[in-house]
């Protein structure tokens, strides 16, 4: 039976919420973005336990071994990640878990946390600037999956598009500049149609 004595209700469970230990890329899914009840606090954030069933990633990660990612662990990866070797999670920032959890193997969570702020910049820019309340997935996915520097080439694009165009038109030429780079380099979109 799950023991949830570890959570208190509204206090985090670990430091750096927006990586999950599991790798996911909290901080640009699309459930983090979102206002209201939906909105997901992030992996071991504030009111995780309340937004999230039991999850053993958090159980064993933090709870037993005190870490804020797997790859911290001498066991990683353990066979909790199965179903992540498979691909049978469908949920977007999942296609980067183990890209992730070996960067920050490698290079540290403090450049992975770095490198992840730029792309929480670029993805809240797209929301704020070009977002028409269909988008935000969208935006999230391309910020998750693109490399940093094609992220900021679309980002410097859309800002030197024709100044008389409207925000409508900026965002449909943003879409398909990010869906150009996607197919260029062979990353998987959903491209949302452009109206």
């Amino acid at each position: 039976m799950y023991d949830d004595s570890i959570y208190n209700m509204t206090e985090e469970l670990k430091k750096e919420y927006t990586v999950g230990c599991c790798g996911i890329d909290c901080g640009l899914c699309p459930k983090f973005h979102t206002k209201g009840n939906s909105a997901c606090p992030g992996c071991g954030g504030p009111d995780f336990k309340i937004k999230h069933p039991p999850c053993g990633f958090i159980t064993c990660c933090v709870k037993k071994k005190g870490l804020e990612v797997c790859s911290e662990c001498k066991d990683y990866p353990c066979n909790r990640f199965e179903p992540e070797r498979k691909g049978f999670d469908s949920f977007v920032t999942h296609k980067r878990v183990f890209q992730n959890l070996e960067f920050i193997r490698e290079d540290g969570m403090q450049l992975f946390l770095d490198q992840q702020e730029v792309r929480m910049g670029i993805l809240m820019n797209f929301i704020t600037n070009f977002d028409d309340g269909r988008t935000k997935s969208f935006y999230c996915l391309c910020c998750a999956l693109l490399p940093i520097e094609k992220l900021i080439e679309a980002q410097m694009f859309i800002v030197n598009q024709n100044q008389s165009f409207s925000i409508k038109d900026k965002r449909n030429v943003l879409k398909v500049h990010l869906q150009e780079i996607a197919d260029a380099m062979g990353i998987e979109l959903k491209l949302i149609k452009v109206k």
